[in-house]
Formats: C-alpha cells, structure tokens, sequence
C-alpha cells in the first residue's frame, strides 16, 4: 500500500510565531470572520462556490479553501463540518479530482435516504456557504510514476476516489494500462459516464465498463452482471500482473478482496460501508469514561460510536467507516470486537476506533 504523503503545512511567518503565545485561536476566528468569512488563525475552512448535476440522484460541489488548507493527493478524502438545524455533524468524502490549477475541491455527493449531511448538500447547501474543512488523509494513492497495469473496481459512490485517480492518470498522458469497472444499479445512477467514454475513446490503452445490476445494458460499454470470476475474466483477462484498487460498500469490497487479493501484483480497497457481520454478542457492558468518570450501560454488538451517542454524548468522529481516525480513542482495559471482520481484540490497552468497534466486555476508554 502507498505511504500518504501531503503536501509540507505551510510554515507560520516570524511576525506570527512572535504573537502566537497572545493569540487565542477561538477570539481571533471570531472577530476575523466579521472582516471575511473564512479567515481563521489557522483552522481550514471552505466555501462553496459551484455545482452541478453529476447524476439522477447525486451532485458535485466545488469548495474554495482558506489558506490553511495542506493540499491533497488524487485518491484521498475530507472530512466536511457542516451545521444543520444547529446542530454541527461531520462526513468524510472523497475527492473527485487531483489538486486543480485554479485550487477548488471537488466533492461528488449522492442523497442517501435518511442522510442528513447528504440530502442537506445536494439539496439545500447554497452559494457561500461556509464548511469547515479537515486536512485530507487516505492511502489509495498512485505511486509517484505510474507503471505496469491498473484494474480499478468502483461499485455506486466507490466511484469518486477510483475518479480522481483516473482523472490524475490522464493528466499524466495514461501512462499504465488501466481498466475501470464500475457498477450501479441503473445507468442513470452513474456518474462520471460521459467524461469516463471520452478518455477511453481518447486514451487506447484505457478501457471503461459500465456494469448494470438492475437494467439491461445496450451501449458497447455496458454490460449486466455482479462481480465474479466469469465477468472478470469477460472484461479483464490476465489478472498476474494487475495493481487493483477496489472502492464500495462493504460486501463488494469483500468480495473483490476474496476473488482477487491472492492472484494480482498487490491488492488496495476502501469500503464506505461495513461488510455484512454476524455478531451474536448479547446483552449489556458497563463502559467507564476515565475523563468525565461516567460509566454506561451499552448494549454489545453496536458500533462504540452509535452506543456513546444514543447515550447523549457526541464524541468526535468523521466518516463513520474506519478510515479517518477522527473517532479514535484509548482503551486501557476490557475485550471489543472488530465489526468489518468480526475479530475479537482483547489486547489490554490499545487505540481503536469508536465507528468500527463494539463492546465484547466492560471497557474503560479515554474519554
């Protein structure tokens, strides 16, 4: 896997480590931000600045940072901070491009059922809104000189990393052999299509399909069929020499994990949901709260997160699905069970993640 690289921060001048010690943080955003909404002492923010249709049912956003934003690598994601209905909520989402000579963030959003942040982005978020911005984090990233072969599986959302990775790839002239599968329901779920069809028909060495799980397919590009050795054979071939990088719910990522990691080069995925778990754990734990000296009655089985939350706290957290490392915290005793794979983890006193971990036993947490 590629190390993450960022870009270096940039280096406070001398004027501003002199007054430093004098300044609180806090005091200045406020005051700042009745001269220009996103001056800030050193805390990334964003406004929004464009959008359009990316698909029936999702939009892509373009956010123009403050100077204190890092810079990013085509592959990584964001953690947004958005207030609705005064409440401040936080969702990671990837980028959907390498860094833009003109510096805005693009950010592709679908409306999810039930999905405060999402629903409130693609349909109410208005020009000028003011987000708070996290530094971008994430792995799947290409190497510095691409080579050899890429196979890239997006399934639904898992499109807009495996996009900004495409997108990085044809700036740079298609320098590998790269194919790009990429499943949805309905065709007019997808997005990216006609800009995906003008590369490939641009790029020879660039090969693009569409995979319908709820239509027919009728464009040359298309064709039906969930994930499995005959399609990949059909569209695909050799496998050997293949750098895939998968993206998707949970259990397409599993499954791309389980028919391919042990017959290519190297093997990368994201999952934006858990995969399918039997947990059988029952009952309730007591959690003790070290810093606040409060101790829970949580019900095992149920992510750490949404368990401390239906309880009244809000501890941090950011894309909810184990990759951002907002929401993790210290464990100094007790057993949790991993909920992507079901491991059990009794290691004494280790960090873990609240979204992606449950309560096996009592726990006490640095919190």
């Amino acid at each position: 896997m590629n190390a993450q690289i960022r870009p270096p921060a940039r280096r406070p001048g001398p004027l501003k480590r002199l007054i430093r010690p004098l300044i609180k943080p806090d005091v200045f955003d406020f005051w700042a931000s009745r001269l220009h909404r996103t001056w800030t002492w050193e805390r990334p923010l964003a406004r929004l600045v464009a959008r359009e249709a990316a698909s029936a049912d999702a939009v892509t956003l373009l956010f123009k940072p403050n100077r204190h934003w890092a810079g990013h690598r085509a592959g990584q994601h964001v953690n947004l901070g958005i207030e609705i209905d005064g409440v401040r909520l936080t969702r990671s989402y990837s980028l959907t491009a390498p860094p833009r000579a003109d510096g805005l963030l693009p950010i592709t959003v679908k409306a999810i059922e039930g999905g405060k942040v999402s629903r409130h982005l693609c349909h109410d978020a208005r020009m000028g809104d003011i987000v708070d911005l996290g530094q971008a984090f994430g792995e799947m990233t290409l190497p510095a000189s691409p080579r050899g072969a890429f196979l890239l599986l997006a399934a639904g959302s898992g499109i807009t990393p495996l996009m900004a990775l495409v997108r990085d790839l044809a700036g740079q002239g298609m320098p590998a052999d790269t194919t790009l599968l990429y499943w949805v329901r309905r065709r007019g779920e997808a997005c990216f299509v006609d800009e995906l069809r003008a590369l490939a028909a641009a790029h020879p060495c660039f090969r693009f399909r569409l995979l319908l799980t709820r239509e027919a397919a009728h464009a040359a590009d298309e064709a039906e069929g969930r994930i499995d050795d005959v399609l990949l054979g059909t569209h695909v071939g050799d496998l050997s020499a293949r750098q895939v990088m998968a993206c998707g719910p949970g259990g397409f990522v599993e499954t791309a994990r389980s028919l391919l990691a042990p017959r290519v080069a190297t093997f990368q995925a994201e999952a934006f949901t858990a995969p399918p778990v039997l947990v059988v754990d029952e009952g309730e734990v007591d959690i003790r709260l070290q810093r606040s000296g409060r101790t829970l009655r949580v019900p095992r089985g149920e992510s750490l997160l949404v368990a401390l939350e239906q309880q009244g706290l809000k501890p941090p957290s950011g894309c909810r699905m184990g990759i951002c490392n907002t929401c993790a915290c210290g464990k100094s005793s007790g057993s949790t069970r991993h909920l992507p794979s079901g491991e059990l983890l009794h290691e004494p006193t280790q960090a873990l993640k609240l979204c992606i971990h449950s309560a096996a036993t009592d726990l006490e947490l640095d919190l």
